[in-house]
């Protein structure tokens, strides 16, 4: 088990685990003396113990691989990368190559690449041993015409959380029993009446309730799972979502309506808001106040998608492959999907029960990180995240549109219109 100091760290500041690089590409030499074959692996695990003890716990991962896994032939040489992740891949698929292996860290792999058939399709070898059920999502998220390019190890998986103590004084429902938006809508009214208290932050937050809106029916959840279309912005499951999402926004008022979440992180910790729009790594920073719980959204609906990971080049060795195909499966294994849980994160692995690991723990911080997780993974239906299924594009222009229904003088019906044509001619 991680220390506490380690696990704070790593629960408040997931986002690094899930791709945040810094400015420059660390240079390596990628030679050997001895002449055996070297499989690089670029990753963005870069930071030094004291910067972010996550980053090396996981480099300590990739370490023991190598010790266990080198052999006469092939050299496991990981190569951590300072600057961006994608640059280092799209710089590759320029010269018609691609980086033997890359821990993508949730960016999407290039099209480019794909098209070049640079990229191996690891499906066949997840299904020869076994492993579907180790990578979870990644089995249907990640499937692309019946091919899997890539694979995380983690999920960026987000419920929401709520203040107890404001909702037991407002006589408002908990998000437990929040069948439909409608209760949704009654609950925040009530927060509301609170004296001192708003709602929930929207802005950049807004996007969630749009994406989990969709996820209660089954029109809009097959809408998150193909490109966005013309016929999808125009269809009655689309409409209805920009509607419900609008109208709930602007009656939460202006004032809560721009920023991202981290906007709202200390109002909420404060006992300032009901309702707070942010992921299970949120639990190293409410543990603090026991008021603060995780919920997930109305209807049984939560947010999880892997994007894009471990992508291996389909240019290279027999050797080097198969030590390639190795470290995924290793990855993937029962241990290291707990220890990437142990450092704050939603391993993607099915076989780790979250809830059962946190009660092992006497850690308050590992047990609501389980009792968060657990109830996000165990939700009647998880959707993709609108930008891994429709794009940053789409996704800006869409928050742009919620963010601006919270003015009073909005037309709600008007401003659905609007955005919808803004969406239809900018997917073309």
């Amino acid at each position: 088990m991680m220390n506490k100091r380690l696990l704070k760290c790593a629960t408040v500041c997931l986002a690094a685990l899930i791709g945040v690089a810094g400015c420059s590409t660390s240079k390596e030499d990628t030679s050997h003396s001895s002449g055996k074959e070297v499989l690089e692996f670029y990753h963005g695990n870069y930071q030094s113990e004291a910067e972010w003890p996550p980053a090396k716990a996981v480099r300590d991962l990739y370490d023991k691989f190598a010790k266990e896994h080198n052999t006469d032939k092939v050299e496991f040489k990981p190569i951590p990368v300072t600057g961006s992740l994608t640059d280092v891949m799209n710089n590759k698929v320029a010269s018609g190559e691609f980086p033997d292996m890359i821990d993508l860290a949730g960016h999407g792999v290039s099209l480019a690449a794909i098209e070049q058939e640079l990229v191996l399709d690891l499906k066949p070898y997840i299904d020869e041993n076994g492993l579907k059920e180790n990578v979870g999502i990644n089995y249907t998220q990640n499937n692309v015409n019946g091919k899997i390019y890539t694979a995380h190890d983690q999920l960026l998986t987000l419920g929401l959380w709520y203040n107890a103590d404001i909702f037991s004084k407002a006589g408002a429902k908990t998000p437990d029993q929040w069948k439909t938006w409608n209760d949704f809508s009654e609950a925040m009214a009530l927060v509301r009446k609170v004296d001192g208290v708003y709602a929930f932050g929207a802005g950049e937050p807004a996007i969630r309730m749009f994406n989990t809106v969709l996820g209660t029916t089954e029109e809009g959840r097959k809408l998150l799972t193909g490109p966005l279309t013309k016929e999808g912005i125009e269809s009655k499951a689309f409409a209805e979502a920009l509607k419900v999402v609008m109208t709930e926004v602007q009656a939460n008022g202006s004032a809560n309506a721009g920023g991202d979440a981290n906007a709202y992180t200390a109002d909420f910790q404060a006992n300032k808001s009901g309702v707070f729009f942010n992921g299970v790594w949120a639990s190293g920073s409410m543990v603090e106040n026991p008021a603060l719980q995780p919920g997930i959204y109305p209807g049984s609906v939560a947010i999880s998608s892997p994007g894009g990971g471990i992508t291996i080049s389909s240019k290279m060795s027999k050797e080097k492959q198969e030590l390639a195909l190795e470290f995924l499966k290793y990855m993937f294994s029962d241990e290291v999907q707990q220890t990437i849980f142990e450092l704050g994160a939603n391993p993607a692995s099915q076989k780790i029960d979250t809830a059962k690991v946190a009660e092992g723990s006497d850690d308050a911080t590992v047990k609501l990180l389980g009792k968060a997780t657990s109830l996000a993974n165990t939700a009647d239906n998880i959707v993709p995240t609108v930008i891994s299924a429709w794009g940053e594009d789409v996704r800006g222009a869409l928050i742009n549109a919620l963010t601006e229904s919270a003015s009073e003088g909005v037309n709600i019906d008007q401003k659905v219109k609007d955005t919808q044509a803004i969406l239809i001619a900018l997917i073309g």
